[in-house]
């Protein structure tokens, strides 16, 4: 096999309205989109989320990467991924460059497990037909009150789900201790509920005192109460609250994921394949967590994330967002998007390849 040709686009989804979290608003989703072809007319494809940054992810394909990969074999990831990563290193440790490693990356893996007519979850081990998947929502919007957070919580749990997250951070602590309150009383004791502040305190003090004001109300973890880079003031936290840390969609490489380990910020792991450095890296810092008996609960990307929590045995929980409700936009470009079913499980897609296929007239239609 000999790569031949590595296309690179980006793709803008818009939004019905604008959504926010603690510290964004956003009015459109944008994804790069990465094709690698063979000359033997197999093609594989990858895809990172932007934020409004998908054009450079695609310029730094086409114009860092291609030239390392192409004439090469496409079944060699790992030679391929350390030559991509270290022949970048100077400018792209982590950010748009390992993005658009990810994006290559996960393309290799689906030509791969073409090659050899298997689904990408089998090749990688098989260990589950189906994972267990959580609803993932409560966003701000202009007027959304909390009878609406009432409403949204309630729909995921007659949808079956029994795992719920929703943001927090935006407002002060006593507004978002009523928002947590307001859920909690809706979905009931039994559901698991998980919250999300997108890095939004700025001091140790700041995220123990909101973190400790929703500990009444039973979260099973609080997911990035501090940005990323702050490691040690997110071990002082995961320190100071009853429930765990989560954290790791914003990380870049395995060392990242291992000092969040190892320094105790982070009891849960949530690292992002399109964001990570593709398949390559999510299954190192997957095999470096199941040492440790960590659990892996990625962030997004259910499409993907399915097939690489279906292949390893310390996974929690894929990230789903409904599509009407109107956050996550990129199943408008998904042929065949993956779905839970009725108890909020997803099953492992049987194709060859990683299983997304991309429609290319939505692909047209969207893009930048």
């Amino acid at each position: 096999m000999e790569i031949t040709q590595v296309e690179s686009f980006p793709v803008e989804l818009p939004l019905e309205s604008p959504v926010s979290f603690s510290n964004r608003t956003l009015t459109y989703r944008d994804h790069a989109i990465t094709y690698v072809r063979t000359a033997d007319g197999l093609e594989g494809v990858g895809y990172s989320l932007g934020y409004e940054g998908a054009h450079l992810v695609a310029d730094a394909v086409e114009s860092m990467l291609e030239p390392i990969v192409a004439g090469e074999d496409p079944r060699d990831t790992t030679r391929l991924w350390r030559e991509m990563y270290e022949g970048n290193v100077q400018i792209g440790r982590m950010g748009i460059i390992l993005r658009a490693i990810s994006t290559v990356d996960m393309a290799l893996w689906d030509l791969k497990a073409k090659a050899v007519d298997q689904p990408l979850y089998k090749l990688l081990g098989g260990n589950s037909e189906s994972v267990p998947s959580y609803a993932s929502g409560g966003y701000y919007r202009d007027e959304k009150g909390h009878e609406a957070l009432r409403s949204e919580v309630r729909r995921y749990v007659d949808e079956g789900h029994d795992v719920v997250k929703m943001k927090v951070g935006r407002l002060s602590v006593d507004e978002e201790v009523e928002r947590v309150a307001a859920v909690r009383d809706e979905v009931g004791p039994e559901t698991t509920l998980l919250l999300d502040a997108n890095g939004v305190w700025e001091s140790t003090t700041e995220a123990v005192r909101a973190c400790r004001a929703f500990e009444p109300y039973d979260p099973y973890f609080i997911e990035e109460p501090v940005m990323i880079d702050r490691v040690e003031t997110m071990a002082e936290v995961n320190d100071a609250i009853d429930y765990p840390v989560a954290t790791g969609e914003l990380e870049g490489s395995r060392h990242n994921f291992a000092r969040l380990h190892d320094t105790g910020a982070a009891t849960i792991l949530q690292p992002d394949v399109t964001v990570c450095g593709g398949i390559t890296e999510w299954l190192r810092i997957a095999n470096y967590a199941v040492a440790y008996d960590v659990p892996i609960a990625p962030h997004y990307n259910w499409n993907i994330h399915t097939s690489l929590l279906g292949a390893i045995d310390n996974g929690l929980w894929i990230e789903y967002f409904y599509r009407d409700m109107d956050v996550k936009a990129f199943d408008d470009v998904v042929a065949e998007p993956l779905a839970p079913d009725d108890d909020g499980r997803i099953a492992m897609p049987d194709e060859p390849g990683h299983g997304v296929t991309l429609d290319t007239d939505a692909l047209e239609e969207f893009r930048a």
